[in-house]
């Protein structure tokens, strides 16, 4: 608690600091350094790095924008990580309770505050979008998807049955609500364990069969061959936009993570092998979709991008994969299944973010937090699942720049970026000059005692470049939208 701690918010011996304190024990603690990592690359790992990036790639330069993504999660993404899960871990506490505890006596908690919010609100519509992928599982696996049926059709009628959208978004809450309930060790770390390898197995897999297809490398092309005459500020800005939104910042979910992590962990290490998994299965995507597209006769473009892509153009070329109908249901099913999976690895850490901050700060019991939390989001995210075509009024909520935006767009645009830049642009203020970068790097050297070069480095990017560059974000997400999808 922030009464527990002296003014300049180090901890006493009682303190959160304090490995085997009870508190501690209570809260919940990873199993195993491999646990957290694959909870935390769990969390950063979602449906937009399936579905966002390959196409990012391939409309701006393909191994061009690559390099400049790469650069962007080494520069911003991982500084700003390794932020969180630091600040997490010296305070062992929820967001709210984390800033508390650094500054005690002041607003920063706000900040912590602005996170739980967030991540409640991102829950919210993540859920009806991750329903999307298991209604498609089934009308996959049942073979709706031939060649002669209306991919669009199919989709608008889903989308407007507001009893289908309904039921698919509380079948994926319960699914959250269960696994968050079990806990730190027995919920989140022992199904992370479980879903990751399963997500990176079916990936591997839907892979080698997508660069093995007939035509595929009319779509490797688009992916692998550099074309820097596409790269501007514009396309930087892009690039940031997805390595940065790719890795689960701002909204604390890092922070909770870092605070179950035991003291003896390397914290740079862990990080890094976070940024990696998220990176590598971006890549990996790459190259499952591309050459997918390709073989519909399909060229990347900016309307392929997204959620349309992934429901109205995808199914399409399913139907036209060989051995039809079989290779295109098994393929389309595992894909629509690997989707949910890396939905749900995500939705979890969202979930986790607001039951820690009731567990912390309420003193609630876990089961009951997470019940409450699942259930308000659930009832949150109902405008959202009736926002895409079932009512009206929900569907044309706004005008912005002369488009018609629907609920759950505009619930994106407001906590699935700008508060979430936002967030993420304190918090590396906050650590690096509010509660002092000398005491985040003696943190840190706790699990890592060469960490004095690297920690140069470090401190200059979290202090100076970072909050320039999630700056930049959040401009061009106010001026200019559409740079940053």
């Amino acid at each position: 608690m922030a009464d527990e701690q002296s003014p300049n918010g180090s901890n006493d011996a009682n303190g959160a600091q304090e490995q085997d304190s009870g508190a501690a024990s209570k809260r919940g603690i990873w199993g195993s350094k491999a646990g957290f990592i694959l909870a935390a690359a769990g969390s950063a790992i979602g449906l937009g790095n399936i579905w966002r990036f390959p196409t990012e790639a391939a409309n701006n330069g393909g191994a061009a924008f690559l390099l400049v993504y790469l650069a962007c999660v080494v520069l911003i993404g991982l500084p700003v990580m390794l932020a969180e899960i630091t600040l997490g871990r010296h305070t062992r506490k929820d967001p709210v309770g984390a800033f508390k505890a650094i500054c005690p006596r002041s607003l920063w908690w706000l900040v912590g505050a602005l996170g739980v919010v967030t991540g409640l609100a991102i829950l919210s519509y993540y859920s009806v979008v991750a329903g999307w992928t298991l209604g498609y599982v089934v009308r996959t696996a049942g073979h709706t998807f031939t060649s002669d049926s209306d991919p669009n059709a199919i989709f608008g009628a889903f989308s407007c049955c507001w009893w289908q959208q309904i039921l698919y978004h509380l079948i994926f809450m319960a699914l959250c609500v269960a696994v968050v309930m079990g806990g730190v060790r027995a919920g989140i770390e022992r199904w992370s364990k479980i879903l990751m390898p399963t997500l990176l197995v079916m990936l591997g897999l839907l892979v080698v069969r997508s660069v093995t297809l007939p035509g595929a490398g009319r779509g490797l092309a688009f992916y692998l061959e550099p074309d820097f005459s596409k790269l501007d500020f514009k396309v930087i800005v892009a690039g940031l936009g997805q390595a940065f939104f790719s890795m689960s910042l701002g909204m604390g979910a890092m922070i909770t993570y870092g605070s179950y992590l035991s003291r003896k962990d390397n914290l740079v290490t862990s990080a890094t092998w976070v940024g990696l998994a998220d990176t590598g299965i971006a890549i990996l995507a790459g190259f499952m979709v591309l050459p997918a597209l390709a073989i519909a006769g399909i060229t990347p473009g900016v309307d392929e991008g997204g959620a349309g892509m992934i429901f109205t153009v995808l199914p399409s070329v399913f139907s036209q994969m060989p051995w039809e109908p079989y290779g295109g249901i098994v393929f389309g099913t595992a894909f629509f299944i690997l989707l949910a999976l890396a939905a749900l690895t995500s939705a979890v850490s969202l979930l986790e973010v607001v039951t820690a901050y009731l567990v912390d700060e309420r003193k609630w019991p876990r089961k009951r937090a997470t019940a409450a939390v699942g259930g308000l989001a659930l009832i949150v995210g109902v405008p959202s699942a009736l926002g895409c075509g079932a009512v009206a009024c929900l569907s044309k909520v706004v005008e912005l720049q002369g488009k018609s935006v629907g609920f759950l767009e505009l619930m994106d645009k407001v906590f699935g970026k700008l508060t979430l830049t936002l967030g993420a642009l304190l918090i590396s203020l906050v650590v690096g000059w509010v509660w002092g970068i000398g005491k985040a790097k003696d943190e840190i050297r706790h699990g890592n005692s060469g960490f004095a070069v690297l920690g140069s480095v470090w401190s200059f990017l979290l202090r100076f470049l970072c909050p320039l560059a999630i700056a930049t974000i959040l401009v061009f997400l106010i001026i200019d939208p559409g740079a940053i999808r």
